[in-house]
């Protein structure tokens, strides 16, 4: 198991910026991918962002130019840097952490994008 604690989800304006930060229990390998993941009401679950341990990202087509995801190895922790925010980013958003073929989740975070 490796845990994983999500913090800075919350309300916003649309046009709004967020934060989220994720931190994981123990040492992150080189290997481990990172990212997140959101799930808005009725929707699937989808990849939002990753990052690898080389720095290379990838990003949903609907994210693009409007969050940036960063790593800080020596910290364990995984960020998403959210601006221009719309509603339809309304979700939970999950941390996600994957080691050998194996994911591992965060607990999840609201976000809320309203007026």
């Amino acid at each position: 198991q490796v845990p994983l604690v999500e913090s800075g989800g919350g309300l916003v304006q649309p046009g709004g910026s967020l934060r989220l930060s994720c931190k994981a229990s123990g040492s992150i390998f080189s290997s481990d991918v990172m990212g997140w993941h959101r799930q808005a009401p009725g929707k699937e679950r989808e990849l939002v962002a990753l990052i690898r341990s080389t720095g290379n990202t990838n990003y949903a087509d609907s994210v693009k130019g409007r969050f940036t995801i960063s790593r800080d190895n020596g910290e364990n922790t995984v960020n998403l840097q959210m601006n221009s925010l719309k509603p339809e980013d309304t979700a939970v958003y999950y941390c996600y952490l994957t080691r050998f073929g194996i994911n591992y989740w965060g607990q999840g975070t609201q976000v809320t994008v309203s007026s």
